[in-house]
């Protein structure tokens, strides 16, 4: 039994160093900063956990402020604020919207994504629901490439700016780094295998034919 968990240990191990390594090689060149960050439509802003008032933690506000930088600095113009809203008293999109517009982004200019539940789902109603062909992600450097290449092999044409805007604990990012090695793998898994599909609906898309922008 100890030579049999060995061994599926190490295939575990292997398996999530090649997940990692398909997924950085493939969007190391699309992860700018915000001060050499390229422009497009929109920026998708992926949630990241509410407190318990109901507001962003720090790591969601310096998502969210990234985005509103690009905005301001006229690098896209739309805002997608994407997050988990399943429950009465967990509203991600809702707080990521009025933090947006606290910091003057016009309502009309930030979109809300009610299903955004998991980063596949993001990626995949940015595309189907919201009519997203080209964006940028924006979340922490270490979330940022399993976002790109989940974006990128779902209909949208994506570059990622990095939101690290500051010194995150050692503890809290270790184990956010550990959780992302896991996930990276299920992205694989998502994209070419299982295939799932997100909750749908009716399409909203965030700008039509005839709209200048």
């Amino acid at each position: 039994m100890l030579i049999t968990l060995l061994t599926l240990g190490i295939l575990s191990a292997i398996i999530l160093f090649i997940s990692s390594r398909v997924i950085l090689s493939e969007t190391e060149k699309q992860i700018f900063t915000i001060e050499n960050a390229p422009s497009a439509k929109v920026a998708i802003v992926f949630g990241a956990g509410l407190r318990r008032d109901g507001t962003p933690t720090p790591i969601l506000r310096d998502r969210v402020e990234t985005a509103v930088n690009l905005y301001k600095q006229g690098l896209v113009s739309k805002l997608l604020v994407s997050g988990d809203n399943r429950f009465l008293d967990y509203n991600e999109p809702g707080a990521m919207y009025d933090y947006a517009i606290s910091m003057g982004v016009p309502p009309e200019d930030v979109i809300r994504d009610y299903a955004g539940r998991r980063t596949y789902d993001t990626c995949y109603r940015a595309q189907a629901i919201f009519g997203v062909a080209d964006a940028i992600l924006v979340t922490q450097s270490y979330h940022l490439p399993r976002a790109l290449y989940l974006c990128n092999h779902l209909g949208i044409t994506a570059q990622g700016v990095s939101s690290d805007m500051r010194r995150y604990t050692p503890f809290a990012y270790t184990s956010w780094l550990t959780r992302e090695w896991v996930a990276r793998a299920g992205a694989l898994w998502d994209i070419w295998i299982a295939r799932p599909l997100p909750v749908l609906g009716d399409p909203e898309p965030i700008f039509t034919d005839n709209d200048s922008k």
